[in-house]
C-alpha cells in the first residue's frame, strides 16, 4: 500500500484540492492513503488563513485525507524554498510516505527535472541572489541564471511551477529515495481572483468571500463540508487589524533594532520607520514599501516575521535541523493505524496536546523544538488578533486533534 505526501495551505479546501486527492487515488490505488503537511495560522505569503487550521485539518479528511499535521510557523510562512524544504522534511521524517505528489501547470517531468538539478549548484544560487537584488522576481532571476528559453521561462513563471522545481530540489538534497507525482493542475490560475468555472482558485474564493460574502456561486466551489464550515465563521480575519499591532512595535524600534531583524536589509529599516510616520492604514503602508526589489508578497512576509520576532540565527539553526516535531491536527481510521506505524519509525515526538510537550523539560534553554513549537502557538494568538471579537489568547492551547468518523458511525 501506498502512502503518498501533499504539502498544502488549504486556505480554504475547494473542489481542485479534492480533485488532487481523487488523482492520487486514481494512479497509486484505491487503498492509497494520503498524509497532508499543512501550514498553519499564516499561509507562505505571510496572509492569515481564512480558516484556523483546525478546521481546515478537519476539511481535508473530511473530503478524503487521512491524517493532517502542521507544517510548523517557521518554514511555512517563508519564501517557496524554505516552505518546500520544510514539507519534504518533515514529510519524510513520518517513516512512512513514498510520494510526493503536487499540482503544477506542466508535468513535463523531465522539465522540472532538469530545472531542478541546475538549480542546485551553488554558482547558480549565487547568481540568483545577485540577479534578486537588481529588483527581479524570484522566477525571473531563476531564468537569467539558467539562460532558460522564451518557452521554458513561461512555463516557470507560473507559481505552482517554481513551488515544483523547489519539491524537487529538497526531495535531491534530504529524501531522495521519496518519488515525485506532479499532478496537472486543473481550472483556474493561481492568482486568477474571479470565481468561476467549476475549479476556481483559493485566491479567487477568499476574494468572494470577503467582497460578497457566502453566496451561492461559493457553495459551488467548494466541498459542502467546507462551505458549512464557512457559514460557521463569526468572522474571517481582517488584515487591518494588525496595522496597531504592528505600528507599536514600530515605535519601540530603532532602525539598528530593524536590521537585526530576518528579511530586513539594505535599507528597507529605514523605509520601514519613515513608512510607519505617515500611513494612514496597512495598505498604505505596505504600498509605500513595495518595490521591485520588494513585492507585496516579500513586504508581507516580512512584517509578519516582525511580529512573530523571528531571530535570524535562530532560524538558520532551524533550518539545519529541520522540523522537529510531528504535531497531529486531524485523521480518520486509516490516520490512525499510520499514526501506530509512525510511532514505531520515526524519531519525532507526536504531538496531540501543546501544553504537556512545552512544559516537559522547559527549563532546558537549548529545546529548540519548544521554541519551534512556540512561533506556531505565536501565530495563532496573532491571527486571532485579526478577528471579531478577539478571542483569548492561548487557544492554540486547547486544540485536539480531530478524530474524523467514517459516514456509517456518524448519527
Amino acid at each position: 500500500m501506498y502512502t503518498s505526501g501533499i504539502i498544502a495551505e488549504y486556505n480554504p479546501f475547494h473542489n481542485g484540492h479534492r480533485l488532487q486527492i481523487e488523482k492520487i487515488r486514481k494512479k497509486l490505488g484505491a487503498d492509497a492513503s494520503i498524509v497532508v503537511c499543512m501550514s498553519g495560522a499564516f499561509t507562505q505569503r505571510g496572509s492569515a488563513a481564512i480558516l484556523s487550521k483546525g478546521v481546515r485539518a478537519r476539511c481535508a479528511v473530511e473530503n478524503g485525507a487521512d491524517l493532517v499535521i502542521e507544517l510548523p510557523t517557521v518554514f511555512a510562512v517563508r519564501s517557496a524554498q524554505y516552505f518546500a524544504e520544510g514539507g519534504v522534511r518533515l514529510l519524510a521524517a513520518l517513516g512512512i510516505v513514498d510520494t510526493l505528489s503536487f499540482g503544477t501547470e506542466t508535468v513535463d517531468a523531465e522539465f522540472l527535472s532538469s530545472i531542478a538539478e541546475r538549480m542546485q549548484s551553488g554558482e547558480t544560487q549565487q547568481a540568483i541572489r545577485s540577479t534578486m537584488k537588481d529588483g527581479l522576481s524570484y522566477a525571473a532571476a531563476v531564468t537569467k541564471a539558467l539562460s532558460l528559453t522564451a518557452d521554458e521561462a513561461d512555463a516557470l513563471r507560473r507559481p505552482n511551477t517554481i513551488l515544483a522545481v523547489e519539491y524537487l530540489r529538497a526531495i535531491h538534497t534530504f529524501s531522495p529515495e521519496l518519488h515525485a507525482l506532479p499532478l496537472l493542475r486543473e481550472g483556474n490560475a493561481y492568482n486568477d481572483t474571479e470565481l468561476s468555472g467549476k475549479y476556481p482558485s483559493a485566491s479567487a474564493i477568499r476574494n468572494s468571500i470577503m467582497k460578497h460574502g457566502l453566496t451561492e456561486a461559493l457553495r459551488t466551489a467548494v466541498p459542502a463540508s467546507v462551505f458549512s464550515s464557512l457559514t460557521a465563521e463569526k468572522s474571517f480575519p481582517e488584515r487591518e487589524r494588525l496595522f496597531r499591532p504592528l505600528l507599536a512595535k514600530l515605535y519601540t524600534m530603532t532602525p539598528s533594532d530593524l536590521a537585526a531583524g530576518f528579511g530586513i536589509s539594505e535599507g528597507l529599516e529605514n523605509r520601514i520607520l519613515e513608512a510607519a510616520k505617515n500611513a494612514d492604514s496597512l495598505e498604505d503602508f505596505c504600498i509605500a514599501l513595495r518595490s521591485r526589489r520588494y513585492p507585496m508578497s516579500r513586504i508581507t512576509r516580512t512584517l509578519l516575521a516582525l511580529l512573530l520576532s523571528f531571530s535570524p540565527s535562530e532560524l538558520m539553526e532551524f533550518d539545519r535541523l529541520g522540523p522537529l516535531y510531528i504535531r497531529v491536527l486531524a485523521f480518520n481510521e486509516r490516520g490512525r493505524g499510520l499514526l501506530k506505524i509512525i510511532r514505531e519509525k520515526s524519531r519525532l515526538p507526536i504531538i496531540s496536546r501543546v501544553r504537556p510537550f512545552l512544559r516537559h523539560g522547559a527549563d532546558e534553554p537549548d529545546n529548540m523544538a519548544q521554541r519551534m513549537l512556540r512561533y506556531d502557538t505565536l501565530a495563532s494568538d496573532i491571527r486571532g488578533l485579526m478577528l471579531d471579537p478577539i478571542p483569548h489568547a492561548g487557544e492554540d492551547f486547547l486544540l485536539s486533534p480531530v478524530y474524523v468518523k467514517p459516514i456509517s458511525q456518524k448519527s
